[in-house]
């Protein structure tokens, strides 16, 4: 028997991911050759499952089979011989005895030593017998009463009714007992000749029609029962082997993460200590310190080396930095920062490098700001690192924006705005990923390793900060960086004499804005100056 939900699912597949199609087409293969090898056009353990049904309602209804051939002995008596119904009665007593025995001998048997062709053969004689028992019982020829066509009419929907509920996972063994009952009281009927008669042929063939339509409604109700219970348990394997394979890879990334870990940890112990002699060297002998050159170059060269060597460091650092992060190893040491006074700084800093190349720093600071509760050297690594890639990507000439002021919310916000190329909305993405680099970074001939942004991003994520980067072609781009309302530090009220000292306490305070007058303001920047 055909699928029925095989329609639905090449449906649902037109529109599904290419993993999903895979699914299906694996599904539809398998019950395909579950088809093939089936004895009933289903899946192998639906054959199982439907004949161990089918033999647990016999079991169940057992009671009831042997009160209505008891009941139906009992009154056929009336109107036969007693010898005639006591006969009928024990031989379809046997039957269902033998019916009863089978039912439980397969039941009993393991599932996966079971012959289905041949138990469904047997169940199928079975109830072949049985309703031919019942045939002989109520078409005997010997004294049968002209008034007993109602009686027999009755009985045989009873049979038909009874017998299509307990079979009704074996449609076959349905008819195998019903059709020669139906069939031997409609011609009995029709062999009578009379009006009355024709009526109760036709209403016995419509009862049996009626009830194998309803036997078979039963069993695609089972059928459908069953599928839906292999398709969820196929979906909680799928789901437990998905999981394992998740836990295994999550392992493996895990133990990856700490063997890179500790081979950065070793390199740059290993790194460090060769570029501490090459900076000091190099630096001496750019410096002459021992003598002039005999070759002018020599200096040349020499000084060459020290900035290769510092490039490497803070290459080196870089990377070790980012490593940290992403090992969620990264410790903030936090202390009262003053985000203008690093910012400024980073500015004198950059200052020469930007006078190079004739490019002109502005700033916009609002006054009388009051301190972080932060990392200063996380700060200003973020400020650096957002000021050196404005001016790597300005173009001689141009113009940058520094600006330091208090965000919507009551936080500090640090925006740093160029005049560059400008970075694509599609690499936006790709500049924020680490070792990533824009279309504009590769064809520059001051090239980076990708690690600016990746770790400001980073750094003020462990701030609790937002990043936000925004560029349009031609015009610029510019980066905002704001600390949350509950890093900003307000002027502590002076202790009354006599208070008791207060003690340091580990409290996350809430989100508001900042209010310097404000008893909630003050409070918080007790639990930042005193730990948190």
């Amino acid at each position: 028997m055909p699928s029925k939900t095989s329609e639905p699912r090449e449906g649902a597949a037109l529109g599904a991911t290419p993993s999903t199609k895979r699914r299906l087409a694996t599904q539809h293969v398998r019950e395909a050759r579950d088809r093939l090898t089936s004895t009933s056009g289903t899946r192998p353990v639906f054959d199982y499952e439907l004949l161990r049904q089918f033999a647990q309602n016999r079991l169940s209804g057992s009671l009831v089979i042997l009160l209505l051939i008891v009941t139906i002995g009992v009154l056929s008596s009336l109107w036969t011989q007693v010898l005639t119904a006591g006969t009928w009665t024990a031989g379809a007593l046997l039957i269902h005895l033998v019916i009863i025995r089978t039912c439980r001998q397969f039941l009993n048997e393991p599932p996966g030593t079971a012959n289905l062709r041949s138990w469904r053969l047997r169940f199928i004689m079975l109830d072949l017998f049985f309703g031919m028992a019942w045939t002989f019982i109520l078409i005997h020829p010997l004294g049968v009463d002209e008034q007993s066509g109602m009686f027999m009419l009755f009985v045989m929907l009873l049979v038909v009714a009874i017998s299509s509920m307990l079979a009704s996972s074996l449609p076959v063994a349905v008819l195998a007992l019903t059709l020669p009952v139906t069939i031997a009281i409609a011609l009995d009927f029709v062999l009578k000749g009379t009006l009355h008669d024709y009526i109760l042929a036709v209403m016995a063939l419509t009862a049996e029609g009626y009830f194998s339509l309803l036997a078979y409604r039963l069993y695609s109700t089972t059928l459908a029962t069953l599928e839906a219970r292999a398709e969820k348990d196929a979906l909680i394997g799928e789901l437990e082997q998905s999981k394992s394979i998740s836990d295994e890879a999550r392992r493996r990334a895990e133990g990856a993460n700490i063997a890179k870990s500790r081979f950065l940890a070793q390199m740059s112990h290993e790194l460090r200590t060769p570029l501490n002699a090459i900076l000091g060297f190099s630096e001496v002998m750019s410096g002459e310190i021992f003598g002039a050159h005999a070759v002018p170059m020599y200096k040349d060269y020499a000084a060459d080396i020290h900035s290769s060597g510092v490039h490497l460091l803070n290459l080196i650092n870089e990377i070790l930095d980012l490593s940290r992060i992403e090992a969620g190893r990264y410790e903030l040491n936090e202390e009262a920062v003053s985000l203008h006074r690093a910012v400024e700084d980073c500015h004198h800093l950059l200052k020469l490098r930007a006078s190079n190349r004739g490019i002109t720093i502005h700033e916009l600071f609002e006054p009388d700001m009051p301190r972080l509760w932060a990392d200063e050297r996380a700060v200003r690594q973020i400020c650096l690192n957002l000021l050196s890639n404005a001016i790597k990507f300005t173009p001689q000439g141009g113009e940058i924006w520094l600006k330091v002021g208090w965000t919507a919310s009551g936080g500090q916000y640090m925006s740093v705005k160029d005049t560059g190329p400008g970075i694509p909305e599609e690499e936006i993405p790709v500049v924020l990923a680490s070792f990533g680099q824009g279309s504009n970074s590769i064809k520059s001939a001051e090239q980076g390793a990708g690690l600016g942004l990746p770790i400001a991003k980073n750094l003020i994520d462990l701030h609790g900060g937002t990043f936000t980067l925004k560029s349009k072609l031609r015009i610029g781009t510019e980066v905002v960086v704001t600390f949350p309302p509950e890093r900003v530090m307000a002027a502590l009220a002076p202790i009354p004499d006599g208070a008791p000292p207060i003690a340091p306490r580990t409290e996350e305070s809430p989100s508001a804005p900042f209010s310097s007058a404000s008893d909630e303001s003050t409070n918080r920047a007790r639990r930042a100056l005193f730990g948190t």
